[in-house]
């Protein structure tokens, strides 16, 4: 009886410490919360648009050559200031080959990596490869990579979004223009994304500042 007695009151420690660890890690769990990674926005550039109005983007090889679309990166939604790496950014030849598709500059996806790397779970070819895989995957109008300018209705661009992306929805997707009334221009978008991949809701840091009716800058 006596040693069934001592077992049950370290059974009872046991269950005590195991509970209270437990309610420590949840605490530590809640606090550090803000800090974990809650998805990606990929940023996708308008490059005809911006290389318009941007005169130190003029000597840029996306400029230089004409590309339509181009990747300013997928970034990291989190609650940090200070995301910085010092890991190296080599990419193997064939790779750096894929990512130049949609990121032409080497020094530009170096200075990506060295800003953002320290709050992705990944190493610099990891994270490239999963870059490059959501921009294939998603669906890009025809208005947007046309060579004429034109006019188009804010809805309506994206709803031909939608239709192209059937998993995508109106609080995924984020539209960018510079210029006022008549004269705003779409410069880029903004796709968000859940860590595993799937498509969330865009913070509410990320809106749509595009007016009713605005214009697209052809490629050249």
């Amino acid at each position: 009886m006596k040693s069934n007695q001592i077992l049950q009151k370290r059974n009872d420690k046991l269950t005590l410490i195991l509970f209270g660890a437990c309610y420590l890690l949840s605490v530590m769990q809640a606090h550090a919360s803000p800090n974990h990674l809650q998805g990606y926005v990929l940023d996708v550039q308008l490059t005809p648009a911006v290389c318009s109005l941007d005169q130190a983007t003029h000597k840029l090889r996306r400029c230089l050559e004409g590309y339509s679309l181009t990747i300013n990166g997928l970034l990291p939604e989190i609650n940090r200031k200070d995301c910085k790496t010092a890991s190296s950014p080599y990419l193997p030849p064939l790779q750096a080959k894929v990512v130049a598709r949609v990121m032409p500059e080497e020094n530009t996806r170096n200075r990506l990596w060295y800003s953002i790397g320290g709050c992705v779970p990944m190493n610099a070819s990891q994270y490239f490869r999963n870059m490059i895989n959501k921009a294939d995957q998603l669906k890009i109008p025809l208005d947007l990579t046309e060579a004429e300018n034109k006019k188009v209705q804010r809805h309506a661009l994206i709803n031909q979004f939608l239709r192209l992306n059937p998993k995508l929805s109106h609080e995924s997707l984020r539209l960018t223009c510079s210029g006022k009334g008549n004269k705003s221009i779409l410069t880029g978008l903004k796709i968000c994304y859940k860590v595993n991949g799937q498509y969330k809701s865009c913070p509410s840091t990320i809106q749509t500042n595009c007016p009713t009716i605005f214009s697209i800058k052809g490629s050249y």
